[in-house]
């Protein structure tokens, strides 16, 4: 224990008492956890994070010379600037330390959507809501602001939150939810969690393949953090509760149309219905908008538009802005034009006729030019969350210039908004109504044209981004619709994926609508299209769902080519989330419809990945023959591309065998058909594992080069489950030439990618490899402990090899402990796995055995 570190707690426990509080009440105060209150006070932390001091100052009211002792007192933590905030990187911790390297520079986010120009009342609502905030011992939950569609809700949360932004200096995040969209598709938890995610700076093909883990790391980013997290338009308590971060320190704000009484019950939220508009608000409001010289003119005609509107704030908006647009029109003659509006029957007041939100949207959209009324009602059908200028001129027949000048104009009447660079949204009420004119007024045919060509849109352009990131894939995608009359065009690689990540929820959007509204080929070929972009970027959960669609509707639809490419990319998804029963599964399937379709071609392929699947269950011969047969069609029919993956797998099996002189050259074959093929990921494969034939020849600057070379072009890919492999890799290789400390850098990186994607075949293999650092270094009982994780994860995802090498590093732990009976017990267990895979290492663990496994000096 550091002298410091017991000034620090001798000071706290001084200060606490003085203050006459408890360790409870100073943990309820500044957040923190109790026992991080006891351990500071003992002596067992050694030194307290910086943010921490400061929340400890402030629950002890402490100010002036008294704080600034205390901050001092904190020592060496709050010295560095390196470990202030988490602004500027630290160093990797001692081998086996399991410290992880900071981030260069952390980027605060601030999510929050603008705040509604000209925002007027609701001042007794936003006192309530700082009350709440500033309450001692209060809940995460601040406020569940309920109240119907058009309310204002968000307006006042998002007002409310940028008031008080400076009282989260970790961030503000915003999400909606969804819940009330027309089509019924509310956000699930799970999506929300990835959008959270992603502005905590968690790329996506890093996440967390189960759904579980994905909210356990999102409650673990924001634990100990001042952050407000706003849920908007949720649905259901059932909806938000999985969002609530566990941390006291952050809080809460959530609008919905339902009161979610359950938040306040269980979460002791505090409920704030919000009504509409007084009157005095509502002219406010119309003030804001017309001027009040104007309203000046026709009193009773702004009272009239006021009672009509039934003071709902969207509906005044909406009004305002038409008649803002129209100084043509008298206020007495909008003021007629409601009276005679029929009602929205979703927002109607049988106790009062004039609340007609309903005649709002009516009155608006007959103020429409004919063309601008009909991309109106057109944009309702859009099954997504949100759309650009191509899609809507897909989705209308006209050119992007025309669908520009339109879209500008629905903007400027309230009628859209904007939802990002030149990308648009439309609140879910005026969605709803924009749909029922179009049911009305265009009819089925016309509706089913515009679809179509939306979804042609979607098909070609997706495809064309695809061929531009993933060239080497061209010829494997299914054909494409003919070229729509408008298209962005994608200046290179970076370019098309930026389209790919920002039209990902579209395009998922539109495969769900294609195949449950009658457009089955869309169904089948947009998945199909979009397989290598989805797999690479780590997209798995979305990728499972749109490849189960399609095999779907290909099997009510009776085609079995289609069916067959959807099971082998279902397949190749579980083979990403190391599920390989259910992978081997899925591929026999599709050899099976790839013989009955006679497509010899399909079937090699799919024999290979089965092939790798079988392997990696330990059916060592089973795989070798599929492997072998595979190579043999690939190679009579002339498929370049299928010959190298098959190539560079039978590489990886005899690597894994032993036979490192096959293993080279089936890998350098590989290597150079993904050369002329321009397949980066093929060339980072191969290379990694030319790579591992060296590292296990003992040749390691030769396998440092081939590992440096493959990671550098998954750095470029983006391809993060296969950096892991790599950077466990080198950290192998340094542990093998003693470089402990250089090994555990390699390793703890590599650690921190698997838990951010869930990889636990990678992180076995990982936590093996810090196990063998931690024993290398004298760390006994760390190691054991590292090697009992791994077995854990690797048994956990069936991955023998990796069973077998934590069986047998905790046979080396507890032999160097002196505990023989039990290393004699895992060293069996090791060689019946490894004989069973047919490793090398077998002999190894034999030779052990029969020499009685004598103590390691």
């Amino acid at each position: 224990m550091s002298g410091e570190a017991g000034g620090f707690g001798a000071l706290l426990r001084t200060r606490r008492q003085s203050a006459g509080l408890s360790q409870q009440e100073v943990a309820e105060r500044s957040g923190l956890a109790i026992r991080t209150i006891s351990d500071l006070e003992r002596g067992r932390t050694r030194w307290p994070y910086p943010d921490s001091v400061h929340r400890l100052a402030d629950a002890l009211e402490l100010s002036g010379a008294p704080r600034d002792e205390f901050i001092t007192a904190a020592g060496r933590r709050l010295a560095g600037t390196a470990r202030a905030r988490s602004t500027q990187a630290g160093s990797a911790g001692p081998p086996g330390t399991g410290a992880p390297r900071e981030a260069s520079k952390r980027v605060v986010p601030r999510l929050l959507p603008a705040a509604v120009p000209g925002f007027v009342g609701r001042r007794d609502q936003l006192a309530a809501l700082t009350q709440v905030l500033h309450h001692p011992g209060g809940t995460a939950v601040i406020a569940a602001i309920g109240g119907t569609a058009g309310v204002g809700k968000t307006a006042l949360a998002v007002q409310w939150a940028h008031q008080v932004a400076g009282e989260f200096p970790d961030g503000q995040l915003y999400v909606n939810l969804r819940g009330f969209d027309p089509s019924g598709a509310a956000m699930r938890p799970t999506d929300a969690v990835r959008v959270l995610l992603d502005a905590l700076e968690i790329p996506a093909d890093r996440l967390p393949q189960t759904e579980e883990a994905q909210l356990g790391l999102y409650r673990s980013l924001l634990a100990g953090k001042r952050m407000l997290v706003m849920l908007d338009n949720a649905r259901d308590v059932a909806q938000v509760r999985p969002l609530l971060p566990g941390s006291p320190t952050c809080r809460v704000v959530v609008t919905s149309r339902s009161q979610l009484s359950g938040l306040a019950a269980i979460e002791a939220a505090r409920p704030l219905l919000l009504d509409v508009l007084t009157d005095a608000e509502a002219r406010e409001l119309l003030q804001q908008r017309l001027g009040a010289a104007r309203l000046a003119d026709d009193v009773g005609a702004a009272a009239q538009i006021i009672r009509s509107c039934a003071r709902l704030p969207l509906a005044l908006c909406v009004i305002a802005a038409r008649a803002a647009v129209r100084t043509d029109l008298s206020l007495a003659q909008v003021a007629a034009d409601l009276a005679r509006s029929p009602s929205l029957d979703a927002f109607s007041d049988e106790d009062d006729p004039a609340a007609d939100v309903r005649a709002a949207f009516s009155w608006s959209c007959r103020q429409l030019d004919p063309e601008a009324a009909r991309i109106f009602r057109l944009v309702g059908l859009h099954p997504g969350p949100d759309f650009d200028g191509y899609a809507m001129a897909a989705l209308a027949g006209v050119t992007a210039d025309e669908s520009g000048r339109t879209l500008e104009v629905l903007t400027r009447a309230c009628l859209i908004q904007r939802a990002g660079p030149a990308r648009y949204g439309m609140h879910d009420l005026l969605r709803g109504y924009a749909r029922e004119l179009s049911d009305t007024e265009d009819g089925p045919e016309d509706q089913c044209a515009a679809l179509t060509r939306l979804f042609d849109y979607y098909l070609y352009t997706a495809g064309m981004a695809m061929d531009t990131a993933f060239p080497a894939e061209r010829g494997r995608r299914p054909p494409l619709p003919p070229p729509p009359a408008t298209v962005p065009v994608f200046a290179g690689e970076a370019d098309a994926l930026v389209w790919l990540d920002a039209e990902r929820a579209n395009l998922i959007a539109v495969t769900e609508h294609a195949a449950e509204h009658g457009w089955p080929g869309h169904a089948t070929r947009l998945p199909a299209t979009l397989f290598r972009y989805l797999d690479i970027r780590g997209h798995y959960l979305e990728a499972a769902a749109v490849h189960g669609i399609a095999c779907r509707v290909a099997r009510r639809t009776g085609d079995k080519l289609a069916e067959a490419g959807a099971l082998k990319n279902l397949g190749a998804v579980g083979v990403r989330q190391r599920r390989y029963a259910e992978s081997a599964d899925y591929y026999q399937q599709a050899v099976a419809l790839y013989r009955e379709t006679a497509d010899v071609a399909g079937q090699a392929r799919t024999l290979a990945a089965l092939g790798f699947v079988e392997f990696l269950q330990g059916r060592v011969q089973v795989a070798l023959g599929h492997l072998e047969q595979a190579l043999e069609v690939d190679r009579e029919v002339g498929d370049r591309k299928s010959e190298a993956h098959s190539l560079a797998t039978l590489g990886f099996v005899e690597l894994r065998q032993g036979r490192y002189q096959r293993a080279g050259d089936y890998l350098q074959l590989a290597l150079g058909l993904f050369g002329d093929l321009h397949d980066r990921g093929g060339e980072a494969y191969a290379l990694g594992n030319l790579g591992e034939v060296e590292l296990r020849q003992g040749r390691y600057q030769e396998a440092a080069g081939y590992l440096q070379q493959a990671l550098a072009l998954c750095r470029e890919t983006g391809d993060r489950s296969n950096a892991a492999d790599l950077l466990a890799s080198l950290g192998i290789s340094d542990l093998r030439q003693g470089r402990y400390r250089e090994a555990a850098g390699y390793l703890q990186e590599a650690l921190a990618l698997c838990q951010e994607t869930g990889d636990a075949s990678t992180q076995a293999t990982v936590l093996n490899g810090l196990g063998e650092v931690l024993l290398a270094t004298g760390h006994n009982a760390d190691a054991r402990t590292q090697h009992a994780a791994a077995l854990n994860a690797a048994t956990r995802v069936g991955e023998k090899y990796e069973q077998a090498r934590a069986h047998a590093g905790l046979a080396s732990a507890l032999q160097d402990g002196g505990d023989l009976r039990q290393a004699r017990r895992h060293w069996r267990e090791a060689l019946s796995l490894y004989t069973e895979l047919g490793a090398p290492e077998a002999e190894e663990v034999r030779a052990k055995l029969a020499a009685g496994a004598p103590t390691r000096r």
